[in-house]
């Protein structure tokens, strides 16, 4: 495969295309592999999806020879985005009207075949009840009308270097039609006619392929239940002289910047922010979480989730492809279209099946005809051994599922980036945790001011919020927060300086003011009093000093998730263990961790340290997770195996993660380690299915222990068994394991 590279800005651009014409797993082998041929292309292939994810090199190749591949190889491909998906879905949808009418026609024609054989069966006699002029007016019409599309498929297989299921359906049917013909018009009335089986095949294959694309449409039903969600309209203020009007307009026009009101009921058009109102709002579509979230000005709210029973006046911050909805549906298909490394061996068996079942069958009509002395037979059991090996079922084994399994996820907040997430969760022996945002509300407030010497509480908070005012740290929020509840005018720093995991000093009126961690600051001016108290207490310390002098402690809190408890204690359940690592002491690090349920923890490590303790844990050969929330847990993120980040957290953190979690619960991490093997589980399952179906079905039918019609209604009905056993994971539920 070709390694994506721009040797001038380093980038690589994406697309999806959707794809048309493929019929088993082979068909998706053989685009994939002429797709990396290109220079600059990485492309995966996702049968079941009928969908092409594609990175490409701009400078080495365009989206338009993307598609000419495509077509060249024998399939049709377009561009699919979001304003595609809908025309997409009807020309689908036509395609299977279609599809269901020849069927209906096929069955008609064939029907007086079979009931004949069924007469015949019950008969002393295997003269045949109706005409062999009229099995041949009937059966000719299904092969090379209604099976046309066998033989255009099968040619462009070949054509294009390869075998698929079309090659295997065109040689065994055409091969028990044209002995028909020749035994009809040569008047061989001591040999038997196969008008019955090439006709039955054709209608039985095309009812599978019916059943297979409604089994397959209902895989895809998370993302088209998400795109439905979001409205059409929105309600939005127009400036109209001295007027201002509320105007409905399509979701589509709306800029940011705009302002909309979204009434009691409805659903939120975009992403936004409550400029006025007060009311609530069910996320359950982003987070899977049905209690109803409080919303009042400064508030966000997010495209599609519904207001409850207040007016709200919102500014647009996020539309079109810009919107929390419309990433969710990226990540989910960008998901659906990833492989998993379980796949391989499936793509590998894929891409030799066709040749292999050909020269099974030719072995088959060699011997029988040479140790049995019977053409007839032997044709048979060629014709057996073609129609019932099927490449579709290795095909649908594991994509299938992994569209379902995100698709599950997506509705229960857990987003999924790739397959390979998916498939690692399952694996997971030891979770790494950080404290704050992750097993605390990731909300700190001050609960205790200790004054030193000179000191008092309002001077104290005034010079420790002024120089904390302009950082994003949690505790740096709390002390700045609780300045302003208590109507401190904050003053502005100078020359402020920050060391990463310890504090930050700078001058404030004129006096140089340091602000950190006990030990930090203990640096300076020795030992501080209360802090082994407030620590054991389970308060994080923040020593405030002036000069070379302390000044005061204060001491801060976050307290722990209600939810933490438990789900520490499924995961433990789910056989993960779960390891705490944060930058406070060693004190209140002990005090959360006894709070949680934690048994292993490390306290003082720095952003650069969590990595390295998540690489040391690796290295005793356990597959690590990593679940957090801030900009100092991204490095340790990209180390884990796996990694997740909380939804709430920043946008770093959520770029390093392999999944998401909408709900800021820790949960979550155990919804998706449940999630990863009920899917695993049922790709297991899809795969044995498929390959012990090969595996049995073909030498049964070289053997001569299956009739055509038999191999044809089996071949039919393993795909399809492997697809409806994939939905099933449709039950599955978050918070079970």
């Amino acid at each position: 495969m070709n390694a994506p590279q721009d040797s001038a800005a380093g980038n690589c651009d994406t697309v999806e295309l959707a794809l048309g014409g493929m019929t088993c797993a082979a068909c998706a082998a053989r685009i994939e592999k002429q797709l990396n041929k290109l220079p600059g292309v990485e492309a995966a292939v996702n049968f079941a999806a009928e969908r092409a994810h594609v990175r490409y090199a701009p400078g080495d190749v365009d989206v338009e020879r993307l598609i000419a591949t495509v077509v060249k190889t024998g399939f049709t491909a377009d561009i699919s985005t979001a304003d595609t998906r809908s025309e997409e879905k009807a020309r689908k949808l036509a395609i299977y009207h279609d599809e269901l009418r020849r069927f209906w026609i096929s069955a008609a024609l064939t029907l007086p075949l079979v009931a004949q054989m069924a007469f015949m069966f019950g008969a002393d006699t295997h003269d045949d009840v109706l005409p062999r002029w009229l099995q041949l007016l009937l059966a000719t019409p299904v092969q090379f009308w209604i099976g046309w599309r066998f033989y255009v498929g099968g040619f462009n297989a070949i054509r294009g270097g390869a075998g698929n299921m079309d090659v295997l359906v065109a040689l065994g049917t055409s091969m028990a039609w044209a002995y028909s013909v020749v035994v009809t018009a040569w008047n061989l009335h001591h040999q038997h006619v196969y008008f019955e089986a090439s006709a039955t095949v054709i209608t039985l294959v095309l009812l599978g392929k019916i059943l297979e694309a409604r089994a397959k449409a209902g895989t895809s039903a998370a993302i088209e239940a998400l795109a439905k969600l979001q409205p059409q309209t929105a309600r939005i203020e127009r400036r109209i002289g001295d007027i201002t009007e509320l105007v409905d307009v399509p979701v589509a026009t709306l800029i940011p910047g705009d302002v909309f009101v979204v009434r009691a009921g409805e659903a939120m058009p975009v992403d936004g922010a409550v400029i006025e109102g007060a009311s609530s709002a069910n996320e359950a579509m982003l987070t899977g979480e049905s209690l109803p979230v409080a919303k009042a000005a400064g508030d966000k709210v997010f495209a599609a989730t519904i207001n409850g029973d207040g007016l709200l006046r919102c500014r647009a911050t996020g539309v079109g492809s810009h919107t929390l909805l419309a990433g969710i549906i990226r990540l989910v298909e960008q998901a659906q279209g990833s492989k998993a490394p379980v796949q391989r061996l499936a793509d590998r068996v894929a891409a030799i099946f066709v040749p292999v079942v050909v020269a099974i069958a030719l072995a088959t009509f060699v011997a029988w005809w040479a140790l049995a002395g019977d053409f007839t037979q032997a044709m048979v059991n060629a014709v057996a051994v073609l129609v019932i090996a099927c490449p579709c079922a290795l095909g649908l084994a594991t994509p299938t599922a992994i569209m379902v399994g995100t698709g599950q996820g997506a509705r229960a907040g857990v987003l999924i980036r790739n397959a390979v997430a998916l498939e690692l969760a399952q694996k997971l022996k030891v979770l790494v945790v950080d404290k704050t945002g992750t097993l605390t509300e990731g909300r700190p407030v001050v609960t205790d001011v200790a004054e030193v010497g000179a000191g008092n509480t309002a001077e104290l908070l005034r010079l420790a919020a002024s120089l904390e005012q302009g950082s994003t740290h949690p505790l740096a929020a709390a002390i700045v927060a609780r300045a302003r509840a208590d109507d401190i005018v904050l003053a502005s720093p100078q020359h402020v300086s920050t060391t990463a995991g310890r504090g930050l000093e700078g001058e404030v009126n004129g006096r140089r003011v340091a602000v950190g961690s006990a030990s930090w600051i203990a640096q300076r001016v020795g030992a501080i009093p209360h802090a082994d108290v407030l620590a054991q207490a389970g308060r994080s310390v923040v020593a405030v000093a002036v000069g070379d002098r302390l000044f005061g402690v204060l001491g801060i809190a976050d307290p722990l998730r209600a939810t933490s408890p438990a789900a520490v204690a499924r995961l433990g359940r789910l056989g993960v263990e779960v390891v705490m690592l944060t930058g406070d002491n060693v004190a209140t690090a002990q005090a959360i961790a006894g709070q949680a349920g934690i048994a292993r923890f490390e306290a003082g490590v720095l952003p650069a340290g969590k990595a390295d303790a998540v690489n040391q844990l690796k290295a005793a050969g356990r597959l690590v997770g990593m679940a957090g929330d801030g900009i100092n847990d991204a490095p340790a993120l990209a180390a884990a195996d796996v990694s997740f980040a909380m939804a709430a957290g920043s946008d770093v953190a959520m770029q390093a993660a392999d999944i998401t979690l909408m709900r800021d619960d820790l949960g979550s991490v155990a919804d998706a380690i449940s999630l990863s093997r009920a899917t695993l589980a049922k790709i297991r399952q899809n795969l044995f299915f498929a390959f012990i179906y090969n595996v049995l079905g073909i030498p049964l039918a070289a053997l001569g222990m299956l009739n055509p019609v038999i191999a044809g209604a089996a071949m039919a009905a393993s795909s399809v068994s492997v697809v409806s056993n994939s939905l099933l994971l449709r039950r599955w539920q978050p918070n079970k394991d």
